[in-house]
């Protein structure tokens, strides 16, 4: 007995000993299991969605989980819009909407929440979840959508605000709020809900001043040409469903649902030439020239004269920008670049807080500073103050604005440190090295103003040779500046490239109006243009390109100006339009490109490659929220934007393209 009462005993501390050491040997916090990527579920609300005959200032939302509303002042819309904004927060798993204004009787209310509800943990975002109500007996649910893209870059335009007018005036945009609004996601989308059987125009507003209108002519906006009757109607959905498991097709269910008209609506955002005209900044660049930098450009130069100093005519020479938006005055007298201080009346239009142009008049001051000299030591003048600098006039110096390599199909470029009183044409000799000797050119050329804005700068075209060294001699006393300075002699030696250095490339255009004048641009990775053509006969043909990686976009050039020109709703006149070819084309030396575009092959919403878009929408997760009966998760679509098709067919019910998601 005794025996077997020692062997139980051992065995009693045998097992604790065991359970000791594995506790032991599996140190840390056990597994939470895998991350959370789901996104917070609606449960309730008080009132309930869709209810009617609501009376209530304050809504409370519940979602499964703790919840926060982030940048709801600049996410959340509420339609119809309030004169005091109603107040959003988070608390716990609710969402709490309250109402400062008394609410409009027989009325659908719709909040769009748009990506600004997310879980508290994770972050993970509820995107496009929308809350309705009805102050009268009817809720209105009739949905107009579409999506917003810049005209000229095919730019989803992120937080654009969208809304309609059942009022068809065209005052109506800057003098009254959009009755019914939603602002775009990052997608450019956008879904205006809630709206009554009725017509409507739509908008879409870079809403800064967040009056809900367009009171402010310089905020970007869009229109549509055509006013909107909403319809609904029923059809049938196929969805594949498919096991989470095994990522195989599990079922293949046919459903009926609503579908809202018209969902396709494309609408192109530009900002007008309109800018309100000031005075942006004036200064002295140095003693011998002025410069005034105006907020918008201007048909009209503005009169200026000295005030301070008397009688002097023609005393400056002007130097200015293609829109006269900035202008340099040259100072022509010594004298006057010898004054330090200078006070000018500048004459200008100015745009008044009616937003017209008017006169106005300014005394403006100009300063410079000169450098004083090192007072040298003298014991015998101990107490002398330092003199001032003499006045040193510039030198009239000049450089080759082209580098020591030549394109052959540009002209060489020069420019002058000041305006020239003479230049002689004759001081200009232009060489080409042949068979070890330089001889001079075979063709006639000579020295020309690039344009006449800027008096400073000089080209030379000539019909350069590839593979080709060229030498420009410049003469002494060849220019004399307005300050009396001459040139001094100069040697520039350039060379031009190989034939086999450079590439071609060929667009055959088709599926695209020939009715309207067309350019095409090619644009580098950062999206800005490289070189522009005019389209001929379908066709566009770009030489003398540098080997490289290019993306290309066409634009419909309705004036046939060759640049493109923005929208003017006023004159009911929409943007030039681009389109881009969706792929990217690598060009390598010596070679000559051909390559075939049909321009509406590709959805207008996914022509413009990915990788050189500026405003990237967000990596989505996987919406897990769209669930069928059996738990299974169900295919989403999504519309896409054809501009060829007419969304008032009644044949023309809308083609679909499938977004599945890798399982």
């Amino acid at each position: 007995m005794n025996r077997r009462r020692r062997h139980t005993i051992y065995l009693l501390w045998a097992l604790v000993l065991a359970g000791v050491l594995a506790s032991c040997a599996s140190i840390g916090n056990p597994s939470g299991g895998p991350r959370d990527e789901d996104p917070p579920r609606f449960v309730r609300a008080n009132p309930a969605p869709g209810s009617l005959n609501v009376n209530r200032q304050k809504i409370e939302i519940e979602f499964d989980e703790l919840v926060n509303v982030k940048d709801a002042f600049s996410k959340v819309v509420v339609s119809p819009i309030s004169k005091s904004t109603p107040r959003v927060s988070s608390l716990g798993r609710k969402i709490t909407v309250q109402f400062n204004d008394t609410l409009i009787p027989n009325t659908t209310y719709t909040i769009d929440f748009a990506d600004a509800i997310e879980d508290n943990n994770e972050s993970n975002k509820l995107q496009g979840f929308t809350y309705s109500f009805s102050t009268g007996n009817v809720l209105d649910t009739l949905q107009i959508s579409g999506m917003v893209l810049s005209a000229d870059a095919l730019e989803p335009q992120q937080g654009m605000l969208v809304g309609v007018y059942s009022n068809l005036a065209d005052s109506a945009l800057s003098t009254l709020p959009l009755e019914r609004v939603a602002k775009t996601d990052d997608r450019g989308r956008f879904s205006i809900q809630g709206l009554a059987p009725g017509e409507y125009r739509v908008f879409a507003v870079a809403d800064v001043d967040n009056d809900y209108k367009r009171a402010n002519p310089e905020e970007a906006m869009a229109f549509y040409d055509f006013t909107l009757t909403p319809t609904a109607e029923r059809v049938n959905a196929i969805d594949t469903v498919f096991d989470l498991l095994t990522g195989d097709v599990d079922t293949v269910l046919n459903r009926e649902r609503t579908r809202f008209l018209p969902n396709d609506i494309l609408l192109r955002s530009f900002e007008s030439d309109y800018k309100s005209q000031f005075l942006q900044k004036y200064e002295r660049v140095d003693s011998t020239r002025l410069r005034f930098i105006f907020n918008a450009p201007s048909e009209t130069l503005p009169e200026i004269s000295p005030v301070n100093v008397e009688g002097y005519k023609d005393w400056w020479t002007l130097e200015r920008s293609a829109k006269n938006d900035t202008l340099t005055y040259w100072l022509n007298p010594a004298t006057l670049v010898a004054t330090d201080s200078l006070q000018i009346a500048a004459t200008y239009f100015r745009t008044d807080s009616a937003q017209n142009l008017t006169l106005a008049t300014d005394t403006l001051k100009f300063f410079t500073q000169r450098p004083k000299v090192t007072k040298k030591k003298d014991k015998k003048k101990k107490d002398e103050k330092a003199d001032t600098v003499p006045v040193k006039i510039p030198a009239l110096g000049f450089k080759m604005i082209s580098q020591s390599t030549q394109e052959v199909n540009l002209p060489l470029i020069m420019e002058f440190d000041t305006p020239l009183n003479r230049f002689d044409t004759t001081a200009f000799h232009l060489e080409m090295m042949v068979d070890t000797v330089w001889a001079p050119v075979p063709k006639a050329w000579k020295p020309e103003h690039v344009d006449s804005l800027n008096p400073r700068t000089f080209k030379i075209e000539y019909p350069w040779e590839y593979a080709t060294e060229y030498r420009l001699s410049v003469d002494t006393l060849a220019a004399t500046g307005i300050y009396g300075l001459m040139t001094d002699p100069l040697e520039h030696k350039f060379k031009t490239k190989a034939e086999e250095d450079y590439c071609a490339l060929t667009l055959n255009i088709s599926n695209f109006t020939d009715t309207i004048p067309a350019f095409v641009e090619l644009v580098n990775n950062s999206d800005a243009p490289v070189r522009r053509e005019k389209v001929v006969n379908n066709s566009v043909t770009f030489k003398y390109l540098a080997p490289g990686k290019y993306y290309v976009r066409i634009f419909e050039d309705h004036n046939g100006n060759g640049i493109y020109d923005t929208g003017d709703f006023n004159l009911h006149r929409q943007p030039d339009m681009a389109y881009y070819y969706p792929k990217i084309i690598n060009l390598k030396k010596n070679w000559e490109k051909s390559e075939s575009w049909n321009v509406f092959d590709t959805a207008i919403d996914l022509m413009k490659p990915e990788a050189i878009k500026k405003n990237k929408p967000a990596t989505d997760k996987r919406n897990r929220n769209n669930k069928s009966e059996n738990g299974l998760e169900e295919e989403e679509e999504e519309d896409y934007f054809d501009p060829t098709r007419n969304p008032f067919d009644p044949n023309d019910k809308g083609r679909r393209r499938s977004n599945s998601f890798s399982r």
